[in-house]
């Protein structure tokens, strides 16, 4: 790991063989209570590193893992390993290493479906939810996608810009409320892991896990699986939710329809709110932890 990176991870590390499939994983703190923290596309588990500092003196451990195929995680070199099934079976087999207990999930982008869909085979272990800037079941009947969405299945183009150009991690800033929130050694860092070619199957396939104008995608069921392990969990829950957001903004009310109870704080962020509020992400993480009976 280079220098720049190292300064701004001072976390325990390690990596996780779970399924067989090899996980790079991140941990600060130590306590009773569990909280992992899953990340989506196209970042790692740098995405929370701001957040894991803010929770300093929490009796928690901040678990961060990198999804297999981001970070420096496994990367199968082959677009069809990313299903949603997948990643979920996956996370299941890691959670039962490194959280084998009740657990507090705190999930973004793809970690929110990944997350939850692991869960639908381990009823009790969630403890608490918080959720930031993700959708957790399938899209409106007939729903046309973002503009990120309808580019990731146009062929050819999409595939020069996903495979030879390093799209999208280059261009993490746009969809920011402040720009300069990923820039320099930041934006540096969220493209590290993705800088060989060869590496770089998973940006893609994930854009193109996300379903819409097809009722028979593959990604569908597991999507609904995540949605009824939201719907039915009645623990603690907060959503902090980028409004100035452009793939997800307006996500925000199918996402507090499934969680009708939590504690909802809107900031003035956009995608990656991790970077410009980490601390309403904290406070919340700390809020839930407290309801649970975990802090």
């Amino acid at each position: 790991m280079p220098g720049f990176l190292a300064r701004e991870l001072p976390f325990e590390r390690y990596l996780v063989d779970a399924c067989g499939r090899r996980f790079h994983v991140m941990e600060a703190g130590a306590g009773p209570a569990a909280v992992v923290l899953l990340h989506g596309n196209p970042t790692w588990g740098y995405l929370w590193r701001n957040v894991a500092k803010a929770l300093a003196g929490a009796r928690v451990r901040a678990v961060m893992p990198d999804l297999v195929g981001l970070g420096l995680s496994e990367k199968p070199r082959d677009p069809s390993f990313h299903t949603l099934e997948n990643h979920a079976r996956l996370v299941g087999a890691l959670l039962d290493v490194v959280a084998p207990g009740p657990l507090v999930l705190v999930l973004h982008d793809w970690g929110g479906p990944i997350g939850l869909a692991a869960l639908a085979d381990r009823p009790g272990r969630l403890a608490g939810l918080v959720v930031t800037n993700t959708r957790l079941g399938p899209p409106r009947p007939g729903s046309k996608g973002s503009r990120f969405h309808r580019f990731a299945n146009m062929p050819v183009v999409s595939d020069v810009a996903f495979r030879l150009l390093g799209f999208p991690q280059n261009a993490l800033h746009t969809t920011q409320a402040d720009r300069s929130s990923i820039r320099g050694d930041v934006a540096r860092a969220y493209r590290w892991p993705l800088r060989r070619m060869a590496d770089r199957a998973a940006p893609l396939a994930l854009a193109r896990m996300v379903p819409f104008r097809r009722p028979d995608h593959p990604s569908i069921p597991q999507l609904e699986r995540s949605l009824a392990v939201a719907t039915s969990f009645r623990g603690p829950s907060a959503i902090v939710w980028g409004e100035r957001d452009p793939i997800l903004a307006r996500a925000l009310g199918s996402v507090q329809q499934a969680l009708p109870r939590a504690v909802v704080t809107r900031v003035a962020a956009g995608h990656f709110l991790q970077e410009e509020t980490p601390a309403a992400i904290a406070g919340a993480i700390r809020d839930v932890l407290a309801r649970a009976g975990l802090a």
